[in-house]
Parts: structure tokens; sequence; C-alpha cells
């Protein structure tokens, strides 16, 4: 089951105040190009990159196992003219085939079992076009997370402002636990989350294994090449074998 930061109807209706466009959507928004493209988000969450894609003509869908987060993805701009799945990325099936498959936001940490890895790389196979391309991203394991990890900030709603904080639990293997704390103005809430850090080698070990082949892999937003020792993002980008 998705975390309750991703379910809770509540908490998914500020998601896109604690994370709001950034850098790696600029780089996801630009895979795209010019011309009409057919585009599969998986863990589209709230569809903030969905309704850009749509907004520049593109063709889009996009699937999530949230009912709350697709709620809020429907209320978009261009929400009437995505279509949206409520699915798991592993589960997720159709007859239509995809110039570009994304997943964004370190949703692929979110998969703990090889099972659930090896799954989602079935289905970015299946649905990928002959030229199609496939990216999503994991955090380099190589750095200091738990040091960088905790944050807080305060959003401002006309009910009130709500306090958001972030805090490093353990880490344990390749699996890190966090717990994501909300103060509203008329409860508190906590949400308890794991993530898996695989390294390089073990993510294109599972690609090779899936039939997919990586491209390049990038290091930062910014189109760096991949630094095993700086770099804090490892950015994959695939292709179907042939």
């Amino acid at each position: 089951m998705p975390d309750a930061h991703y379910v809770n109807p509540k908490l998914a209706e500020i998601y896109d105040l604690d994370s709001p466009w950034s850098a790696d959507r600029d780089f996801y928004l630009s895979l795209a190009g010019q011309s009409s493209q057919t585009i599969l988000d998986l863990g589209c969450g709230t569809g903030l990159i969905c309704n850009a894609y749509a907004g520049k003509g593109h063709e889009v869908t996009g699937a999530d196992p949230s009912a709350a987060m697709l709620n809020v993805a429907r209320r978009k701009p261009y929400g009437n003219e995505i279509e949206w799945i409520q699915s798991f990325a592993q589960a997720y099936r159709s007859d239509k085939l995809f110039d570009l498959i994304i997943m964004t936001g370190h949703a692929f940490q979110v998969l703990l079992e090889d099972g659930d890895i090896l799954a989602t790389f079935s289905t970015m196979r299946e649905h990928l076009k002959p030229d199609g391309l496939a990216v999503f991203e994991s955090r380099n394991p190589e750095i200091d997370w738990a040091r960088e990890w905790n944050y807080d900030l305060d959003l401002k709603l006309p009910e009130g402002d709500v306090h958001e904080s972030r805090r490093f639990v353990r880490m344990e293997n390749d699996r890190m636990t966090f717990e994501l704390h909300y103060h509203f103005p008329d409860e508190n809430l906590v949400s308890t989350s794991e993530l898996r850090f695989l390294t390089l080698e073990g993510i294109e070990e599972r690609l090779t294994a899936s039939g997919l082949r990586t491209d390049k892999v990038l290091g930062d937003w910014d189109g760096s090449s991949f630094n095993e020792t700086t770099s804090p993002e490892m950015i994959f980008m695939v292709r179907a074998m042939r």
C-alpha cells in the first residue's frame, strides 16, 4: 500500500504545495520536444507534469495507485484531456504504446522488492514504441542522505498554516526509513515511509534482465554526466532491447 502522504485526501490536497514545480520537472518536460508525442507517467501523483505535457499538446496517460492523488490531478487545467488510470506501475497494462515513459519524484525508490522492480521494468518494456524512451531516477547511494534528509517548512492554507517536517529514522543495508510529520490547525498526522537505495550496477542488472538497455545515465537535472562519488542523482535514460 502507498504511504499515508499519498493516499490520505487531506495530505494529497497539499502535495503540490510541498512539492511544487522544480528543476526535475523542467528536465522531464524538455524530454518531450515540440511535436506531439504519446506519454505515460507511471506514479503520476497529482498530475503536475502530466498537466504540463498536455498543455503542450501531447497525448498523456497518468497512472497512479492513489485515488486521492488522482482526484487532485483531475482538477488540473488540462485534467479533462488526460487519461487517468488508477494502477500500480508494475500492474499497468494497455494496448497503447508510448514515445516516452517517465517515473518521476524518485518513485522508483518506493519499489522495495526485486519483484516489483522487475514488474515495473516489464511495464516499461511492453509499452514502449520501437524507438521509445523510458526515463526514471534514483538517488545515488554514495551520498550521505541521512545527513541531508531532515527539513522543516510552513505551508500557507486558507484554513491556517500547516507545519511539515521530514525526519530520518534509520538506514539498514539499502533501505531508508523516514517520517513525515504534518501539524494542521485541527490535527497532527504522521506518515512513515521506506525507500530503497540501489547502486547503479544493481539497477542496470535489473534493467538488462527486463529487456531494457541504458542509453545514458545523468548525474543531475542540469544534464551533467553521472559521477559515482559526487552526483546526487542517477537519471536513467533507457530503451527496449531489440
